[in-house]
């Protein structure tokens, strides 16, 4: 095989193989010789069926198959060689005019890592934000677990009012018509809940047990069924029963009734809960400031292509989430005009995650094979049952899935080592106090306010920049492909993702183990002989809401 460089420039690559016809030959003659034995064909013994006549029958599909073999080796001894770290799957294409029996042609293009300068991870400063967890709050979320374990007694003939719960059977129309999903009976509802749409519970005040009455309601414009959207409603309520709460005594047979040993135990695992919560806001400003630090700190060439793929996925997202607001198109003029903000955001995270690449490499920081088994077991519980065993089976035949399910944890190593180098100072703020410092990055979070909001809503919420909440939080990002040593090159079909990173900042991966490269045009017709790609299992679809809720 012959090697000739056509380019070298910056970090781009490319370069012409020619193998000649006959190295592929003589990979024919070897395949033939080893395949002739286990032809079968009429008239001939097992294993005895003449070379020459293999040839004639399969011949064109094991030169087609010789010739792959020998580009998919070329490819891997030209990396070698020329010590190469590709950044994106190299571009392999078969030139024009190739038939058999003759030279075959390869023109091979690729960008390559940089050349990541020693990090300056010696004198990192980081200061801590550190939470103390009041006794006040933990008694205000023991009251919150005892108000959900409400003991309920008939109201005895008294009509409803909130706070009671309500028990009913329903029927919702709409025209005059019942739609799909407004039936439902013995639903109880606690009025004053805010659990269905709008208007719905203020409208079971006064009834009693017994009485039929019908209510009148909007769906919400953003309902999330189409058809139901906007739309003006009616229920048939039959009333059943009306409930009130008794009081439940806060005491050591509260925390029984849980399961536990006492309310000193129940206190303390709530305790638990809270000071974790307050850990991982902790650990969100701290990585930030430590991302910031490291991004101030470096500056040097990262591959286009990789920018590019890392800001057609941030681009992807935006999109989508254009697509929802409620004037799309203006959202997508607005995007429009910030595109290079975004591909500066996204080259940021290029070179943040090459770093942390480097860092984690050159400091032993590793995922171990029984870290990996755990994370893939809890993966697998995202999907139905009947196809766990498929999802591991995906993973293990697919490295870069298996890549991307690694990366969190692997990134996470790689920050915990950084804060166990830099100086770190710890200064005591409230959670309020904490919340606004991430927030003030963000250019303010904006606050969703649903059924399940656990604060007030009886106070004032000033409007939120979404725009610099969405960029700032995109900034901090670092995606899984930008800190591969050696990325595999995609197949014919792309690989489905088999998990999705759900991390405020997505990860930095290890080295991903390298796959083959199928050559383009006419080389193409010897991957049909290729095994069908792994595909991912389908998750669990969620269960459908009743209307009304």
């Amino acid at each position: 095989m012959q090697t000739v460089e056509t380019l070298n420039e910056g970090l781009k690559r490319a370069y012409t193989l020619t193998i000649t016809a006959g190295e592929i030959d003589g990979r024919v003659d070897a395949e033939v010789k080893r395949v002739a034995p286990q032809i079968r064909m009429p008239g001939f013994r097992p294993g005895k069926v003449p070379a020459n006549l293999v040839r004639k029958m399969h011949g064109e599909a094991i030169a087609q198959e010789a010739l792959n073999t020998s580009i998919q080796e070329g490819i891997q001894k030209l990396i070698a060689e020329k010590q190469l770290r590709p950044a994106m799957q190299p571009s392999v294409e078969l030139t024009e005019g190739y038939a058999p029996g003759k030279d075959a042609e390869v023109k091979v293009e690729l960008e390559v890592l940089p050349q990541v300068p020693a990090p300056k991870i010696d004198g990192l400063k980081l200061e801590r934000l550190v939470v103390p967890v009041a006794d006040e709050r933990v008694d205000e979320q023991v009251a919150q677990l005892a108000s959900g374990q409400k003991q309920w007694e008939d109201a005895e003939g008294r009509a409803a009012e909130t706070g009671d719960m309500v028990v009913m059977d329903f029927v919702g129309k709409v025209d005059g018509t019942p739609f799909d999903g407004g039936t439902g009976e013995d639903m109880s509802v606690e009025i004053g809940t805010g659990r269905l749409i709008p208007g719905f519970e203020d409208q079971l005040v006064g009834v009693k047990a017994g009485d039929e009455k019908q209510i009148e309601v909007t769906f919400p414009e953003d309902y999330g069924v189409d058809t139901l959207s906007g739309k003006q409603a009616t229920f048939d309520l039959t009333i059943k029963s009306v409930k009130t709460a008794g009081e439940t005594v806060i005491d050591d047979d509260f925390a029984k009734s849980l399961g536990l040993e006492g309310l000193d135990q129940l206190k303390g695992l709530l305790r638990g809960q809270l000071e974790n919560e307050t850990g991982q806001l902790t650990r969100t400003h701290m990585k930030r400031k430590l991302l910031d630090q490291l991004a101030e700190g470096h500056d040097f060439e990262v591959p286009p292509s990789m920018v590019e793929a890392e800001f057609a996925q941030i681009w992807q997202q935006l999109e989508h989430e254009a697509g929802h607001e409620a004037d799309p198109e203006a959202a997508m003029k607005e995007l429009e005009s910030e595109r290079g903000d975004y591909r500066k955001i996204a080259e940021r995270r290029v070179r943040l995650g090459l770093l942390l690449s480097e860092i984690g490499q050159a400091n032993g920081v590793e995922v171990s094979q029984a870290e990996m088994q755990r994370l893939i077991a809890q993966a697998a519980q995202q999907y139905r049952p009947e196809d766990r065993e498929r999802f591991v089976q995906y993973i293990q035949q697919e490295p870069m899935a298996a890549a991307q399910l690694r990366a969190p944890l692997y990134e996470d190593k790689v920050v915990d080592f950084l804060f166990d180098k830099a100086e770190v100072t710890d200064r005591e703020v409230t959670r309020e106090e904490l919340e606004a410092a991430i927030e003030a990055e963000d250019g303010q979070v904006p606050h969703v306010h649903g059924p399940d909001c656990d604060h007030d809503h009886d106070h004032d919420h000033k409007p939120v920049k979404k725009k610099a909440a969405a960029k700032k939080a995109k900034a901090d990002d670092v995606t899984e492909a930008e800190a591969e040593e050696a990325p595999a090159p995609k197949k014919k079909a792309a690989a489905k993702k088999a998990a999705e990173t759900t991390a405020e900042e997505a990860p930095a991966t290890e080295e991903a183990p390298k796959k083959k490269a199928a050559p383009k045009k006419k080389a193409e017709a010897a991957e049909g002989d290729a095994p069908a790609e792994a595909e991912a299992p389908k998750k669990k679809a969620p269960a459908k809401k009743k209307a009304a809720e």
